[in-house]
């Protein structure tokens, strides 16, 4: 009965979902009261999260007549990856998007007090709707309660690669971040109904969007880590079309947050911000589409129907379609605003907007193009690291110099002699830093270089808007500004110090045999049998010493073995020390009794994700500062005035 339940719960939650649509767009002429309509999308969410933990309670429970279950899950499973296992797939997946849509569609009718009634009413209205045609596509096309008749008589599992705590995590936080994206889209087809785009309606959106881009930019760094060490191929970013797919909303919604901020605090940037609120969401649409229609073949996958895929396609098609078409017919009611010269920290977020657009060009054609040539001409094509790196790497190495630049601006109108004082100190800190790569690695080429020398300028510059301040009466949210371009400095200088002095080792060596890697040398002691709660494997015992002296590290790389499903998988072991980390992966045996061991030596590579975890912590407070009531009226000076 608990399935039976949960699909009951899902009619129910379908049926608010259409009256929050009806009563909130009818609110344009007449607004509904705001219990009402407050009630009816709180209903609708406990009964989407009613749903959702009934699928939990099926997975922990391995109920082997849903044919979810059955075909995801297994009873020998630890009970994290059962429970965790119950958004590891299609069904689940769109199950998890749709509540934290539901819930967060109830926050905002309950809680937003900000908006003019018919603004308000609007935006619930289009939150109903976007959070109807998903109940649809659940109901009609991926029913997650779907029985079996009869039950399986056993599980056929859940893919070993998922089986990690990151998968508890990761998944979650991304999908935070691009219902938190729908919200803002919710915002702006509001505010284009009520011909109310203006200062307030950009305060009311901006904790939405700084809320989505924090979680993104945590289920990001969290991906590119679990990738890292899961995966076994050593590299933190490959550009595959399930990382791009997460990565086009975050270039979106940075942009988006830069261009709310400057309306909700100087009145700018009223139509960018508008556009770009449709853009971050049809970007999560399209990481929707491609993660779930089966056109893609990765572990990030979750669905090989594409008639499913079509449904997200007409879904995509209706709500992008219909709000740029909706602002198309508006945009003569969505007034200049203020007014600021080009040389000005308003020009800057400009620069900074259409380098994060170009960007977002460059990553969404290398994504979409080979689908799209495969869909014409049936040739495979593949656009890979190259591509991508020599497109997007100059592009952000220029986003990065005016991220350096911006904050450094005063509001409205600079002085170019004012602006290049401010910037001497982080131009001689980016000097140094080249002339010290120079010296210290001169056959280092040109990317890596330029990374290094540019990440430490913008160290200097994120941190100089707090000269000159009392920093414990200093905003929040200017620390979090600071805070997150910081994180973008440091974990440039970890992907440009990662890309520019790895070093490798491929070998195949018996026990008792020693390698070498960059400082490093490895003995290779022993492979033993081990057994798992689910999984048997081989396990390499590897000691290393670095520079051949000192105490041993002890690191001990497996390569398992699944039943359930059938499949192998190399477990990594890294040992993590204050400059970089030291990788290291078993392969398979030779024939000749040798086993293939792989080394890596990473210089300060965790800096790329203590960067994410800086910029994500910079959002959190910037979040925190938007929410607590000001005890003073901020400053009225301009030029270092924070990013109010």
């Amino acid at each position: 009965m608990i399935a039976e339940a949960g699909l009951i719960a899902l009619w129910i939650a379908a049926s608010f979902a259409a009256l929050q649509t009806v009563l909130g767009f009818a609110g344009l002429r007449a607004p509904a009261p705001p219990r009402l309509l407050g009630g009816i999308s709180l209903i609708q969410a406990v009964a989407t999260l009613a749903a959702f933990a009934a699928l939990l309670l099926l997975f922990a429970r391995t109920d082997l007549s849903v044919r979810l279950v059955a075909a995801e899950s297994a009873s020998t499973l630890p009970l994290l990856y059962r429970v965790a296992g119950a958004w590891g797939n299609h069904e689940g997946s769109m199950l998890l998007w749709v509540t934290i849509l539901a819930v967060s569609g109830a926050a905002v009718a309950l809680f937003e007090r900000r908006l003019a009634a018919a603004t308000l009413a609007a935006t619930i209205g289009a939150q109903g709707l976007i959070a109807l045609g998903f109940f649809g596509f659940l109901l009609f096309a991926s029913n997650p309660f779907a029985r079996l008749d009869p039950a399986a008589p056993a599980g056929l599992g859940f893919n070993p690669l998922l089986q990690d705590p990151g998968l508890a995590f990761h998944p979650p936080t991304l999908y935070v971040g691009y219902v938190g994206l729908s919200v803002a889209f919710s915002f702006a087809v509001g505010a284009l109904l009520a011909r109310d785009v203006g200062p307030a309606f950009a305060r009311a959106m901006r904790p939405w969007v700084l809320g989505a881009w924090t979680f993104l930019t945590l289920g990001i760094t969290a991906g590119s880590y679990w990738a890292y060490y899961e995966l076994g191929w050593g590299g933190w970013w490959f550009w595959d079309p399930t990382e791009n797919a997460s990565l086009m909303p975050w270039l979106a919604a940075t942009a988006l947050l830069h261009s709310v901020t400057v309306l909700a605090t100087r009145d700018g940037l009223r139509a960018w911000t508008v556009m770009l609120a449709v853009v971050a969401f049809s970007m999560s649409m399209v990481g929707t589409f491609l993660v779930r229609s089966g056109i893609l073949t990765s572990v990030h996958a979750f669905a090989l129907d594409p008639r499913r895929g079509g449904v997200i396609l007409l879904l995509l098609a209706f709500y992008v379609g219909g709000a740029l078409a909706l602002f198309a017919t508006r945009i003569a009611t969505v007034q200049a605003g203020a007014q600021f010269r080009p040389v000005s920290r308003e020009g800057a977020l400009v620069a900074n907007n259409l380098l994060l657009s170009a960007l977002l060009g460059v990553v969404l054609i290398g994504t979409l193009y080979p689908l799209a040539a495969e869909a014409l001409t049936g040739e495979k094509l593949s656009v890979g690291p190259p591509y991508f790196n020599a497109t997007a790497g100059p592009l952000a190495l220029l986003l990065v110099a005016t991220m350096a630049a911006g904050p450094l601006m005063r509001w409205r109108r600079e002085e170019a002699r004012a602006l290049a004082r401010r910037l001497v100190v982080p131009g001689l800190v980016l000097a140094a830093a080249l002339l010290a790569s120079f010296w210290a690695a001169p056959d280092l080429s040109i990317l890596p270089r330029l990374g290094l020398t540019l990440a430490a300028g913008l160290a200097v510059a994120s941190v100089a808007p707090l000269a000159g301040r009392r920093l414990r009466r200093t905003p929040l949210f200017t620390w979090g500004m600071v805070l997150a371009h910081l994180g973008c400095a440091v974990s440039l200088a970890g992907m440009a110090s990662e890309s520019g002095f790895s070093a490798e080792t491929l070998a195949a060596a018996r026990p008792g045999e020693t390698l070498h890697v960059g400082p490093f040398a490895v003995r290779f002691d022993a492979v033993d049998p081990v057994a798992g709660p689910n999984w048997t494997a081989v396990r390499a015992t590897l000691a290393a010493t670095r520079g051949g002296a000192g105490a041993a590290l002890r690191l001990a790389p497996e390569q398992r073995t699944f039943d359930t499903p059938p499949r192998q998988t190399s477990e990594s072991a890294i040992a993590t020390l204050w400059d970089g980390q030291l990788y290291t992966v078993l392969g398979e045996r030779v024939p000749d009794g040798r086993w293939q061991v792989r080394l890596w030596w990473k210089p300060f590579v965790t800096l790329i994700w203590a960067g994410g975890a800086l910029i994500a912590l910079g959002g959190v407070l910037a979040l925190i500062g938007r929410a607590r009531p000001r005890r003073r009226p901020a400053p009225e000076r301009e030029g270092f005035a924070p990013w109010r």
